[in-house]
């Protein structure tokens, strides 16, 4: 433009459009430090899209732009660039490897050249492969390591074009003519100077649409799961599928041990420039490569030993040490013995605004979107584990060299990244955190993760993946590259049924935005699980973008639908009952309905209705004389009797409240419940009143004073209390050791039947037992059952309690047809019923659990002779504090199935909240702590204000400023169909060696013993540190069992760390006196019978031949029959060498895996005797290569 002087007018030159700029195709970042540079770049120069080949200046970069990019890279590198390396290396793949260098010599790393090899070089495998290989060995067919990709091709394709393309590949990377076979227990390669590899085509088009669909998938589902044999085979093979002339589906198909994600994008890109070049009749225009993978693994094995491996290895050493075995997630069953492998997948996609935001926030951050998704699934595995201490693994390209970018092959590296989580950070915080640990790995990212393994020596299990059992990456689409001559290509997804880990999360960018596909074992996940795990992915997300500075416990996770789920429905159910009746003012009613009938049963006594009624007023008119009113507290110290219920019920008539003292509690628990309850009045019977110590209080005999309180009243009392008045305080164990008493009002044992009136149908037919001692909160249900419906209550004496044949004869005769017990004490009632010959003529319509965990599995002698319908069992969970009962959940045959304790869903009127340690809802699935609101919970604890105000809490889910929650210390969760399982106490949750141990899964298991009646799991620390789990067992009647048998038995059904160290056979499992396992009276196990640790010489000459051998792999003198092969330092290349030279000594063909499994040398002796006895392979000599004629498949 010129000015009306005719001079260049500069003013009107337009400002240059610098993205039209890039002269060449897009190519996307490959690399962690790829992706940071280029968003740095994006920065500086004001643009959005940088690729890895775009130039710094061609994109407008100038002097004082480039001093800016090289501060930045200083604060994000942590390293010094001179700024003549920018113009030296302009783009971003080139000072990406600039930057790579200078991050290795700042940790004291220097690469020697990568040459090409002598071609009569020995060919090692690289640590990678080596550990493929192992792991091929040890789980032989398997199609775990299988890559695969598949394509559909519309337009004109080019067959011949095609094959000769993938053929040229073949040839021009030596991996992809790789096998890999053993000599003496060692792997060594073998290539193939040349192959007859063809494609595979296959013809559908003759089938129809639907069929061909069908038959598409099945293939490509065939190749995807078809094992590669790593000794005799090709491991690459491609099909292609023709559906017509212009639609094809090409599946190629490599295993791992040659090829890697970043090689795939290799081979596609080598396939475009061939397949062009060959349509267009041009020779290749690949540039010769210089080395090749073998050349690769040389260099890798000389230059990663000495200081270069003792610099690399102290990192990672430090950086992992203490950190735990493994992360603990919830899943939907137990974590098998062994890990099998099998898998599905889910895929998602997160929406382009979302991506957009999250592209954006990471910008913000100065992280990668890499680093800010991995902060979030952090985040998301804190919040569903509840461990503070995260270990996810994460693939790195790892291919550093200039000389290495261009090959295919196996180079990928695994990095460990352990997110420490203290508290309760906000997202910023822990993204902070995360991008450190990312760039330190990455400056660390040569030392191979097999090498890692070897030299931390984790626990090994046979049930987990070592170091992490969760995997995540992100990467970006390979297709877009892609641009075959006539041809549109777009991805297939192939149904892998396989999951290297518990738990793998793939984000993929795309144009379109952002996809994501889970890969998770099927033994511990359903599918179900995993579509809600991807719920809350997303609504985190969303929370994360709307307000990174948001803590991590506060950021939302639940969906709409779920908090709809959770904390609306079955939660708002109200239930009609007299909200101004008294529980005595209710038997009342049924005392002038029925009089004559028989209310209570005590030996040979027995009292009606009208008569229970009148003895109870007469007391209750002579308390109220001596001054018992309204909340007034009264003491009651009384043996089993009639009278028991008659001071109960003429306490409540008086207008107060009784305080249970049990006559067989220790005299010091009973001082102190008088003492801190301070009560006036304590009607007990002459012979206690000794024990009782008090000389406040007025005391009141049953026996002795009866004449006296005879003279009044039978008649009913004008009310004195109201149904907010208290009716009862028990005292339940502290976890100070003093008790507490809790206040227990009229209205919350009233509604509690209302709420299960539509449940159970109590009537004047039923008749109960009173077996509980009236001091154990289940004794306000078994009375009040039966007596506020006109039933009989037959209270059972003391020592009838205590044995087990005497209490099933009393339910025989009794014709008792409401059965109340803790599980423990129902355990020995089948006992009983199992011991003899004839059944007893039983009426039973309703048995009901509560007071403690039921193991459902228990129950199958009792199921097998009665059937579920009569009796109908029922579990209720239940805690003092909420009144009784809170669950409700009837049982069935099926439940037998499940190892699961199920508690069922809330009684009508009671809510229960799942919450984390925030008060934040907790996802379907994930353990939370048990909170109870509703008309059952009571008014809290006598005289201590500060636990009330701490377990009672104001409830945050509605707008009713007097409506509490109990904060129950129970840990739960809700299962898929709504229904509650119960995990245990909190302060119960075991942690041994840093894994989270569930001891009811242990009992549950053990309960499936043939000879195991009964078990309790608990830890011991009966020395300072020492943590032991014990196992206590009760054989069935008629039979035995031993520790060793019971040990065997669990180590085929659960991981290694949760077998027990000790087992402990007794006649009968102690009880308290409510009937719950008293795990305070189990026994201290005599460990040092248990120890199998001393040296014992081997026996017989095949444990002599096998000492021998393991000493010289080993390199130890003495060899002991109890000795481990891994803690004797045995590790994976040096297991490859024994089962070799077993395979010599022997002939006897042992799998790695079964070495795992017996790896003391007496069980692995007595495998190989098995072995020898069953003959099953003869004599095998060993692998030796050999040439080979090339064959068709190849």
């Amino acid at each position: 433009p010129l000015t009306p002087n005719g001079k260049v007018d500069r003013r009107a030159l337009p400002a240059p459009d610098l993205e039209s700029e890039l002269t060449h195709q897009y190519v996307a970042p490959r690399t962690p430090t790829e992706e940071m540079l280029a968003q740095i770049w994006g920065q500086v120069l004001k643009i959005e899209q940088v690729g890895i080949n775009d130039n710094f200046f061609e994109l407008g970069g100038h002097s004082l732009l480039a001093t800016q990019l090289v501060s930045r890279i200083r604060n994000t590198f942590r390293l010094e660039l001179p700024l003549p390396s920018l113009f030296n290396s302009p783009t971003v793949a080139e000072l990406a490897n600039r930057i790579g260098h200078l991050q290795q010599q700042n940790v004291g790393v220097s690469f020697p050249t990568l040459l090409a090899r002598a071609n009569d070089t020995q060919l090692p495998l690289s640590y990678s492969q080596q550990r493929l290989w192992f792991l091929d060995q040890f789980q032989p067919n398997s199609a775990l390591y299988n890559i695969t990709i598949a394509l559909r091709l519309a337009g004109t394709l080019n067959i011949t074009a095609l094959e000769q393309s993938l053929q040229a590949i073949i040839e021009r990377h030596e991996a992809l003519r790789t096998n890999f076979i053993s000599v003496e227990g060692e792997a060594t390669q073998i290539i193939h100077p040349e192959t007859n590899w063809t494609l595979s085509v296959v013809e559908l088009t003759h089938l129809s649409t639907n069929e061909q669909e069908a038959s598409t998938q099945q293939i490509g589902q065939q190749q995807a799961i078809q094992p590669f044999d790593l000794a005799n085979e090709s491991l690459i093979k491609a099909t292609l599928i023709v559906l017509s002339e212009t639609e094809h589906i090409l599946y190629v198909c490599m295993h791992h041990i040659i090829s890697d994600g970043w090689s795939t994008g290799v081979l596609l890109q080598e396939l475009t420039k061939l397949y062009n070049g060959y349509i267009q009749g041009l020779s290749s225009s690949l540039t010769p490569l210089p080395i090749q993978y073998a050349d690769f693994a040389i260099w890798q094995r000389k230059w990663l030993q000495g200081d270069v491996l003792e610099s690399q290895l102290s990192y990672w050493k430090n950086q992992l040490a203490d950190a735990p075995n493994l992360l603990s997630l919830p899943t939907d069953r137990p974590r098998p013995a062994a890990q099998t492998f099998r898998g599905k997948h889910q895929e998602f996609t997160i929406c382009a605004q979302l991506s957009s935001q999250l592209n954006k926030l990471s910008q913000e951050q100065g992280v990668t979107l890499f680093m800010l998704l991995l902060a979030a699934f952090d985040t998301l595995l804190h919040r569903y584990s509840g461990q503070e201490d995260i270990l996810i693994g994460s693939p790195i390209a790892n291919r550093n060299q200039s000389e290495i970018e261009g090959l295919i092959g196996f180079f990928v590296n695994t990095l460990v990244l352990r997110t420490q989580i203290e508290g309760n950070p906000s997202f910023e915080e822990l993204l902070t955190q995360v991008r450190e640990i990312a760039m330190a790995a990455y400056s660390h990212q040569d030392l191979p993760f097999e090498m890692l393994v070897e030299a931390l020596q984790p626990e090994r299990d046979l049930s987990y993946t070592p170091l992490f059992q969760v995997m995540f990456f992100l990467y970006n689409e390979n297709l877009s590259q892609l641009n075959l001559t006539g041809l549109k290509l777009s991805p297939l997804t192939v149904e892998s049924q396989t999951s290297k880990f518990d738990l793998t999360l793939v984000m993929e960018k795309r144009a379109d935005g952002l996809v994501g596909v889970w890969e998770y074992n099927t033994d511990l996940f359903d599918a179900s699980t995993i579509k809600r795990m991807t719920g809350h992915f997303v609504r985190l997300l969303e929370g994360i973008v709307s307000n990174p500075q948001q803590r991590i416990w506060q950021l939302p996770l639940l969906t709409e639908v779920e908090q709809q789920q959770l904390l609306i429905d079955g939660n708002n159910k109200q239930v009609n009952y007299p909200q101004n009746k008294c529980i005595h003012q209710l038997f009342e009613d049924i005392v002038e309905r029925t009089p004559n009938a028989i209310a209570l049963v005590f030996e040979n006594q027995q009292l009606t209705y009208q008569q229970l009624n009148c003895r109870a007023n007469q007391l209750a008119h002579y308390l109220q004389s001596v001054g018992v009113g309204a909340d007034v507290m009264v003491g009651l110290c009384v043996e089993r009797s009639l009278n028991m219920i008659v001071g109960i019920l003429g306490i409540l008539k008086a207008g107060g409240a009784y305080v249970p003292l049990d006559p067989d509690y220790p005299t010091e628990r009973l001082s102190f419940m008088l003492e801190d309850a301070q009560v006036s009045v304590i009607v007990t019977q002459q012979q206690l009143v000794e024990s009782l110590r008090q000389d406040q209080a007025r005391v009141i005999c049953l026996d002795t004073n009866w004449e006296t309180i005879a003279q009044n009243s039978d008649s009913n009392l004008a009310n004195t209390a109201t149904a907010n008045n208290l009716a009862y305080i028990i005292y339940t164990s502290g976890s100070t050791g003093k008790p507490k008493g809790v206040l227990v009002n009229h209205s919350n044992v009233v509604r509690l039947f209302a709420a299960t009136d539509d449940w159970y149908n109590f009537n004047s037919q039923d008749v109960w037992t009173l077996f509980h001692s009236y001091a154990f909160d289940f004794s306000v249900w078994e009375m009040w059952g039966a007596l506020l419906y006109g039933g009989r209550l037959v209270v059972v004496p003391y020592l009838i309690t205590r044995s087990p044949e005497s209490f099933y004869d009393l339910l025989s005769q009794e014709k008792v047809t409401i059965l109340n017990q803790t599980p423990s004490a129902f355990r020995q009632l089948i006992q009983v019923e199992q011991s003899t010959t004839t059944t007893k003529n039983l009426n039973l319509r309703l048995v009901i659990f509560g007071g403690e965990a039921l193991e459902f599995n228990s129950l199958k002698p009792w199921l097998e002779r009665h059937g579920d319908q009569k009796p109908q069992l029922v579990n209720m969970y239940g805690i003092t504090e909420t009144t009784v009962h809170v669950t409700y959940r009837p049982l069935s045959l099926a439940d037998l199935d499940g190892a699961a304790s199920v508690i069922g869903r809330p009684l009508q009127d009671l809510q229960v909240y799942l919450l984390d340690e925030y008060l934040q809802p907790v996802p379907m699935g994930v353990p939370g702590e048990m909170y109870v609101g509703g008309a059952g919970v009571t008014r809290g604890y006598l005289n201590r204000s500060e636990l009330t105000a701490q377990r009672f809490i104001s409830n945050p889910f509605t707008d009713n400023p007097q409506a509490r929650l109990y904060k129950t210390g129970d840990l739960a969760r809700y299962l898929p169909n709504g229904e509650l399982e119960y995990l245990g106490r909190i302060d119960n949750q075991v942690k041994i060696r840093g894994f989270r141990i569930e001891l009811p899964e242990i009992e549950a298991l053990l309960t499936q013993h043939p000879n195991v009646w009964e078990s309790v799991v608990l830890v011991r620390e009966d020395e300072p540190g020492d943590k032991r789990l014990v196992a206590y067992a009760v054989p069935h009647s008629q039979t035995s069992v031993t520790a060793a048998q019971m040990r065997q038995f669990l180590e085929t059904k659960l991981p290694a760390y949760m077998v027990p160290n000790a087992f402990v056979i007794l006649e009968n499992l102690p009880l308290t006196a409510n009937g719950k396992i008293n795990r305070r009276a189990l026994p201290a196990p005599d460990l040092k019978s248990q120890l199998t640790q001393k040296y014992v010489a081997p026996q017989t000459a095949t444990e002599e031949m096998l000492a021998q051998i393991w000493g010289q792999i080993l390199k130890v003198e003495l060899v002991g029959i109890h000795d481990n092969f891994f803690e004797l330092g045995g590790h994976s290349l040096l297991a490859t060498k024994l089962i070799s030279k077993i395979r010599n000594a022997f002939q006897v063909e042992l799998s790695l895996r079964e070495l795992f499994s017996a790896s003391t040398l007496i069980q692995l002796s007595q495998c190989i005797e098995q072995l020898k006895r069953q003959n099953s392979s003869s004599t095998a000599s060993p692998v030796l290569p050999k040439i080979r004629k090339r064959r068709q498949t190849r």
